[in-house]
């Protein structure tokens, strides 16, 4: 009688598992947790951080505690010991969400999970619930084939979209709490579905709000218009100076020149990937990969002005913008967020009055890709993935606590896998999650995990 692998084993374990994680995810979905009390509910938070407490104390985790966070927000935190000697290995997800932008655009309701030619839809479905259930699925996995070989400690964040550093900060106050020899943060994704990958780098990230004032109050533009400064065409003028003529970045005092050396991004699948419309040419100049991974990058997430519907015949008094700065490994974020205020006040026109009140930071993260769990990942990938090689890539996107946990822990092996493929669309209406890559990521992890533990014993 032929003996089934270890691979097998646990791709027919977590196939098995499926149906369940559809249930727990459409719950998990269902809280409309964006850590914003200003548009949602803070209890829906709490409920999330609530389901996700139940589902570890399920699991046999002991020390389950929500953390109230410096922010406001709370993480979720469980230990499941090892066997003696074992290494511990740190997993990560997050729970809270992006606002769904408007529901009405969504092709069936954001909050609750709907399946649609073989994806699930739903906003986190893969940022970063899928990623909540990706770990209990593999944990879940390995205790049906012989237990869990690791000692493994679960954090799930509740404000990582804000990007207000809450559990970076509660883990600068309590050093011990998530050592690890190694770390999964499961909130990245492969660079297409089925193409197994790590992300080796991450852009940081600042974000400010940016103020323009140039009256008392607002004016009649046909008796003052031509002479009385309009406050958001001077904010449009301000905004218009963090890009150069080609839309590449152009803050003063940052490089825009950097180069990756890695893994390309051809510019015809990044056209594909980011839905660009025929004939609309890509902004910036050099390799795709350049741009989006070794480059900074500015974009303006909102301006604060009349909406076209209902505006009136207004010289405006003021006017207001949130803008992200992405900078690639090298690049002090707190001194990128100095640069970019420098660059907005000094920007103004006629005089306007420009205030920037920070609104959120984190640090770029650049990992040790020729450590040993990289090697185990990689073979865990190929096993997962029919024998398909793992891609090593960057990401233009940011995860602040993964650079204060390598600062805490320089010793620690760092891996950045997930859900968040081109397809997902993450943070735009409709994000879905594949079935498929949550089965297959899910294995993949379980199979790491075995693997870490053997290397470790050797």
């Amino acid at each position: 009688m032929q003996q089934t692998s270890p691979a097998a084993a646990i791709t027919d374990a977590v196939a098995a598992l499926m149906p369940r994680a559809r249930r727990e995810l459409a719950e998990l979905v269902a809280f409309r947790s964006v850590a914003d009390p200003l548009q949602f509910p803070a209890s829906e938070c709490a409920a999330a951080a609530e389901w996700i407490a139940a589902a570890l104390r399920a699991e046999g985790f002991s020390d389950v505690a929500l953390l109230d966070t410096p922010d406001g927000s709370q993480s979720v935190y469980g230990h499941l010991p090892g066997p003696a000697g074992a290494p511990t290995v740190l997993l990560y997800a997050h729970y809270d969400v992006q606002p769904p932008l408007d529901p009405a655009d969504w092709t069936s309701p954001p909050f609750v999970l709907t399946e649609r030619d073989g994806r699930w839809y739903g906003r986190g479905a893969a940022d970063c619930k899928g990623g909540v259930l990706m770990h209990l699925l593999a944990l879940r996995a390995l205790r049906e084939h012989g237990g869990v070989p690791v000692g493994v400690k679960v954090i799930v964040e509740g404000s990582e979209e804000q990007g207000t550093g809450g559990l970076e900060r509660y883990a600068e106050s309590h050093p011990e709490l998530l050592a690890a020899d190694a770390v999964v943060i499961g909130d990245t994704g492969n660079v297409r579905a089925g193409q197994p990958t790590v992300t080796a780098v991450l852009r940081g990230m600042v974000a400010c709000r940016v103020r323009v004032d140039t009256l008392e109050g607002n004016l009649h533009s046909g008796a003052f218009g031509g002479a009385a400064p309009d406050a958001l065409a001077a904010l449009i003028r301000v905004l218009d100076s963090l890009t150069d003529q080609d839309g590449g970045p152009a803050v003063e005092g940052l490089d825009p020149a950097g180069t990756w050396a890695g893994t390309p991004y051809p510019e015809d699948a990044f056209r594909a990937d980011a839905r660009v419309l025929d004939g609309v040419r890509l902004v910036g100049s050099g390799e795709v990969a350049d741009r989006v991974w070794a480059r900074p990058s500015v974009t303006v997430l909102g301006i604060d002005c009349p909406p076209v519907v209902g505006a009136t015949p207004s010289v405006q008094a003021s006017a207001r913008a949130l803008v992200s700065l992405r900078v690639p490994p090298g690049v002090d974020a707190g001194e990128a967020g100095r640069l970019l205020a420098a660059h907005l006040r000094s920007r103004a026109p006629w005089g306007a009055r420009v205030t920037v009140e920070p609104a959120g930071e984190g640090q770029a993260f650049r990992a040790d890709t020729g450590s040993p769990a990289y090697g185990a990942m990689a073979e865990a990938m190929r096993e997962a993935y029919d024998g398909a090689s793992m891609a090593v890539v960057g990401q233009g996107g940011s995860i602040p606590l993964t650079s204060t946990l390598g600062g805490l822990y320089p010793r620690a092996e760092i891996l950045l896998i997930g859900l968040s493929e081109p397809e997902a669309r993450i943070h735009a209406v409709d994000e879905s999650v594949s079935p498929d890559e949550l089965a297959r990521m899910s294995v993949a992890e379980a199979r790491f995990l075995q693997r870490y533990a053997a290397s470790a014993r050797r």
